[in-house]
């Protein structure tokens, strides 16, 4: 019998659940809703029911990447006065998580755990958090990716939008799987100029070289999604949608005069970063219009799909970086962007695959971005590199026929920080001073991690504790 499978105290097993299948935060008090919308479900969270329809072909993929997306930025997750009707709608049409977790509480590494499976630590560029111009960190070229392995196994591969991994000449989606490119390179660019936050030196690339465009950032990479929908395509394929909306700088799609307002700061000699972070600017009213951005280019992804008669053949999934930033709504957890409470790294994700997954679907199973790395690959038919083996689980049998998931532990690691969720509990961690303080919360009855429990339960918490650094001390060593 393994540790995680004794007496249900232990902590390898939730009062409501089992291992890391737990019914977790939220669960009960906002996570069957469909807030905003005419429609409550009275389900409960584990009531997810698969169709056990097994797919005729190898699916499409549409992965479709928000940044600093928070956990209750969509209508479907509770926002008010940011209508999302198109997310809304796709959360309608297949399953929504209540207990999705992104794979970090920044942008790089969660994007390195997409597209490796891995913890970020696993690599030394994981551990920029985020990476920045000029630094000499990225995926390197030959570490297997989702779409190196994707593309090895028949399929078309493309990314469009935000990278992240590194910046040339060494990193590129080009040199990383990916057949085609279009986006940036950087952590986040002027919607308006293209030019990337950090640096700001112009950002925008076909491949590996720099183009011209004219537009609103969401609405180039719209585009360019749908049209590589409506081509013809003779082989299944990965669409990596990779958008920076909500990303600072707060421009809406008529907030031009505010872009050129701070392109003239950065032309007279200002630090880029310091003026695109945007600590001047923004309001509720903006990111609601940058939400429902986003909301209206994903609608218009989806039409096309209807459109050219793919929908039925392709896996659509909907998901955030991280938590949310400034003017985010994160109720009701705690944190936001940068730390490892639940309002960091607790994110919006929705599935849809017709036929497959049927409609109207919640479920609290926890799952974290570098799952998907293993899942996607099964269904299409591939497998990981067993010379870098992942550390995510694979859904493929629970989206097919509702089987269930390994159980593990959920590992994070940033800089100061670390996080371990098992079941309900969640080892907490953060610097102060120097200091660690330490955390046990019940994820169960303390959503917004307020209770700290390590003294009432010490086991619990020395066991959890064990666990997180069983696994930081095989990660490549912060620098």
């Amino acid at each position: 019998m393994s540790e995680q499978e004794k007496a249900p105290h232990d902590p390898g097993v939730s009062r409501r659940g089992f291992g890391g299948l737990a019914v977790g935060a939220g669960a009960v008090a906002v996570g069957g809703l469909l807030p905003g919308t005419a429609e409550a479900s009275t389900r409960a969270e584990t009531d997810f029911s698969p169709l056990n329809t097994r797919p005729a072909r190898r699916p499409n993929i549409l992965f479709i990447l928000a940044d600093d997306l928070g956990w209750a930025d969509l209508s479907c997750y509770g926002a008010t006065g940011r209508p999302t009707p198109h997310l809304d709608e796709l959360a309608r049409q297949g399953l929504r998580f209540t207990d999705a977790y992104s794979g970090s509480a920044v942008c790089s590494p969660t994007r390195f755990s997409l597209y490796t499976g891995r913890y970020p630590g696993r690599l030394s560029g994981g551990n920029a958090e985020p990476i920045l111009d000029g630094r000499k960190d990225g995926i390197p070229p030959e570490h297997p990716t989702l779409a190196s392995l994707l593309g090895g196994a028949g399929y078309e591969t493309a990314m469009y939008g935000k990278w992240h991994c590194g910046f040339l000449p060494d990193f590129s989606p080009i040199r990383s799987g990916w057949q085609e490119f279009f986006g940036n390179f950087a952590g986040g660019v002027d919607y308006f100029s293209h030019v990337s936050v950090d640096s700001g030196k112009p950002d925008l690339y076909e491949a590996e070289v720099p183009v011209e465009k004219i537009g609103y950032y969401t609405d180039l990479l719209t585009g360019r999604a749908v049209g590589f929908i409506e081509r013809p395509h003779r082989r299944p394929w990965l669409l990596n949608l990779n958008y920076t909306t909500p990303h600072w700088p707060w421009e809406g799609p008529g907030d031009k005069a505010e872009s050129d307002r701070l392109n003239a700061r950065v032309a007279a000699g200002e630090a880029p970063i310091n003026v695109f972070t945007h600590r001047d600017g923004g309001s509720l009213k903006v990111f609601a219009e940058m939400v429902t951005s986003l909301d209206r280019g994903v609608g218009s992804v989806l039409e096309a799909l209807r459109r050219s008669g793919q929908e039925r053949d392709t896996l659509v999934v909907f998901a955030s970086d991280n938590g949310g930033e400034r003017f985010s709504y994160l109720w009701p957890f705690n944190g936001g962007k940068a730390n490892l409470y639940e309002g960091g790294i607790r994110v919006p994700q929705i599935v849809r695959w017709p036929g497959v997954i049927g409609r109207r679907q919640v479920t609290g199973v926890p799952m974290v971005t570098y799952d998907w790395f293993p899942t996607l690959l099964e269904l299409a038919g591939a497998a990981p590199d067993p010379a870098y083996p992942t550390d995510g689980v694979s859904f493929a049998s629970y989206l097919l026929n509702g089987g269930n998931v390994p159980r593990r532990d959920l590992f994070w690691r940033m800089r100061g920080q670390g996080a371990l969720r098992r079941g309900d509990y969640k080892y907490h961690s953060v610097l102060n001073g120097g200091t660690a303080v330490e955390s046990l919360f019940d994820l169960a009855t303390d959503q917004r991690e307020m209770s700290n429990l390590a003294r009432r339960e010490p086991a619990v918490f020395a066991d959890l504790k064990a666990a997180w650094q069983k696994v930081d001390a095989g990660l490549v060593p912060y620098s």
